[in-house]
């Protein structure tokens, strides 16, 4: 296992894009992107996405070099922001990440949001849980779609692989990236209508 170090050296981390939304810094919050669709608590992203940028490389090792630690990395980093800025620990009961389907699994071999997730666990000290939600249906790449075409690409792909998980829960959810927000949309709905209590979001990163 690489160190912290190897990661992400010193020298990036400062250099990182960081947002500051749990902070109120960002200029737009990325709560606005599901204002009038689904009811969410809060939206955080901890850097900002830009092509060709520190970021897009970290998620890039992340997602397709094996390189899973560096979403715990992340996680553990971003917690700790969370819980001494705002206390969100004191704010949710379960950490969620958003569910691959089984076959995209085996072939990547793990859920870079699950190891977000691990991360965010392991600072926060809230649980997190990968039964909660599954990923019923393949979907192809949301990548080069508009906003309608991911929402027709997600839409009633979700459900929730163990009801009693959610209910009456206040529901952290994680995702790598926050683009136009129709994946985490449709996994925010599929909660609440499992009566989770509440649904707030975290990803490691949102495209401006």
């Amino acid at each position: 296992m690489q160190s912290q170090e190897q990661l992400v050296c010193t020298t990036c981390r400062l250099k990182l894009p960081e947002t500051g939304q749990h902070r109120g810094e960002a200029l737009v919050s990325g709560q606005l992107r599901f204002a009038g669709k689904v009811p969410v608590n809060f939206v955080y992203s901890y850097l900002y996405f830009n092509k060709k940028g520190k970021t897009q490389r970290l998620i890039h090792a992340l997602k397709y070099r094996n390189t899973k630690e560096v979403g715990s990395l992340l996680g553990r980093w971003y917690g700790y922001q969370l819980k001494t800025d705002i206390q969100l620990n004191e704010q949710i009961d379960l950490i969620v990440g958003v569910p691959l389907h089984p076959a995209k699994l085996r072939q990547r071999g793990y859920n870079q949001s699950d190891w977000f997730a691990q991360g965010l666990s392991e600072t926060l000290e809230i649980p997190w849980s990968d039964r909660a939600l599954v990923r019923n249906l393949y979907t192809i790449s949301q990548t080069g779609k508009d906003r309608i075409e991911r929402w027709q690409n997600v839409n009633n792909v979700f459900g929730i692989g163990d009801p009693d998980l959610v209910a009456n829960k206040r529901i952290l959810l994680v995702d790598d990236v926050l683009t136009t927000g129709a994946t985490l949309e449709a996994c925010t709905a599929t909660l609440l209508a499992a009566n989770s209590q509440s649904v707030g979001i975290v990803t490691i990163a949102a495209t401006r």
